[in-house]
């Protein structure tokens, strides 16, 4: 550990305290757009006449949304804080074995998608809970309702993550604003609760591709730092009286270690959207099966990339001593970095903007367990979503260490909504008159749902091992 350098005697003004003045002001210029947005939404409703307005309730929405803005929302909640653990991934894990595990989650969550579209396509229902009640009854419709909720109040927290693991405290310890819990709560007031109350998630369309272009700008910087970093960097080894290895800068093609037992879910985390598929199949002007597969695979196609020279760029700016928060390593090198202050910023706002994405089928799961028969109503829309935030600030708080987060509920929640449910679903739906149980299409279902099993007995019973074997792998930058 690098000791802490004490204060100068004399006063200077703190870069971050700047920082985050101008960031305050950028915040609340984002929320006055976001309510003339919401704004904007309420007054088609109101245009609407009683009978249109009822047709229109969050379960029958007749779809408006393009294809591009159904992308930006699709590609947003894909996306998030897992990004920042691609490089670490790649360090326990090697270039091609990474390549390799990426390519194959990528390709099954197109083909769960798929299993979705087909089993919503012959029913006729467009909600997940409700496959859950078409397959296997009431207790199909909790477990569908409670695995969403679990899984996106998890991914909520992970999303907000940064705004407490962001707060460099070691730089300004007076400013109250500096304080992450702060921060938390009152990004989650300002910006979070208004865009998370909007009735139709079509309307995020633009926040998500805002949030895009700050991921884009998080990875130019990657690419940039890689060849303006030096390698070894001194600030890993003048704290120890050896020098670096001979290896220390060698890029390594395959890795197995304990920790890449928190490796692949981290990328099942990763291209987690499920939940979100069903909804944006619903809002989707002109929606076909076909159309909405191609919305799927154009939004998982860009995060592949998006996610593989993110992990192979941070991965050769430090090699082995990769964290599991990629800028906390950026942080080690310059903590007052302008351009990585600037990426913090990006990523903050991208993320942030990834909750009320997430947060609408937990919403949703929520009102077809408690509520299913009743209308909309704006009280209780409200008050879900208030609840909800509270919950998750409170495990932001509490839970500071994001691996465990992503361990835990990447070998869990995650292979059940990517591998087990829409394998399960597709068997039990698709009447055996179109498809019989001996039928290629249902076994390579439950192939696919049993493939779900394994991964996540596997997933459990490595990081079991981990955390029983002395806890090193669990030490931010254990290696």
């Amino acid at each position: 550990m690098l000791k802490k350098q004490s204060a100068p005697h004399t006063p200077a003004p703190c870069p971050l305290t700047l920082l985050a003045h101008h960031a305050s002001l950028y915040l609340l210029s984002l929320f006055f757009i976001f309510i003339q947005v919401n704004a904007l939404s309420s007054g088609v409703s109101q245009m609407l006449d009683p009978s249109q307005q009822e047709k229109c309730c969050v379960f029958q929405f007749e779809g408006k949304t393009s294809f591009g803005m159904s992308v930006f929302n699709l590609s947003n909640a894909i996306m998030g804080s897992g990004i920042l653990g691609l490089s670490y991934a790649m360090a326990n894990t090697g270039i091609v074995l990474f390549l390799i595990l990426l390519t194959c989650i990528a390709l099954l969550s197109c083909y769960s998608v798929h299993l979705l579209l087909r089993s919503a396509g012959v029913v006729g229902i467009r909600a997940y809970e409700q496959l859950g009640l078409r397959a296997f009854g009431q207790p199909g419709k909790i477990i569908a309702a409670v695995i969403i909720t679990l899984h996106n109040i998890g991914g909520n927290q992970i999303q907000q993550l940064p705004l407490h693991l962001y707060n460099p405290d070691r730089v300004c310890y007076s400013d109250w604003f500096m304080n992450g819990n702060y921060l938390i709560i009152i990004v989650t007031v300002i910006i979070i609760l208004p865009l998370a109350l909007m009735k139709h998630l079509g309307y995020l369309g633009y926040t998500s591709g805002f949030s895009l272009s700050c991921m884009v700008f998080f990875l130019s910087a990657v690419i940039y730092k890689k060849f303006n970093i030096p390698c070894p960097l001194e600030v890993f080894w003048n704290h120890s009286s050896a020098a670096a290895p001979e290896d220390a800068c060698t890029p390594k093609l395959f890795t197995i270690n304990q920790q890449t037992a928190y490796t692949v879910p981290i990328l099942a985390f990763a291209f987690v959207c499920h939940p979100e598929v069903l909804p944006i199949y619903t809002e989707l002007r002109n929606p076909t099966k076909r159309r909405m597969q191609n919305i799927g695979n154009v939004s998982v196609l860009g995060m592949f990339t998006m996610y593989f020279f993110t992990a192979i760029f941070g991965y050769l700016t430090y090699y082995g001593n990769t964290e599991p928060e990629l800028l906390h390593t950026y942080s080690l090198v310059d903590p007052l970095d302008t351009l990585i202050l600037c990426v913090r910023l990006a990523v903050l706002v991208a993320v942030t903007l990834t909750v009320p994405v997430v947060l609408f089928p937990i919403r949703r799961a929520i009102l077809q367990l408690l509520f299913p028969e009743k209308p909309f109503h704006w009280l209780r829309h409200i008050a879900i979503a208030a609840c909800l935030l509270a919950a998750v600030n409170l495990l932001v708080i509490f839970v500071p260490n994001i691996r465990d987060i992503f361990g835990i509920t990447g070998a869990t929640t995650a292979p059940t909504l990517i591998f087990i449910l829409p394998g399960l679903f597709y068997i039990r739906i698709i009447p055996t008159d179109q498809e019989p149980l001996c039928s290629r299409p249902k076994i390579q279902a439950a192939c696919f749902a049993a493939l779900g099993f394994i991964f996540m007995t596997m997933s459990m019973t490595f990081i079991g091992i981990d955390w029983t074997s002395g806890g090193e792998g669990r030490s931010l930058g254990g290696h």
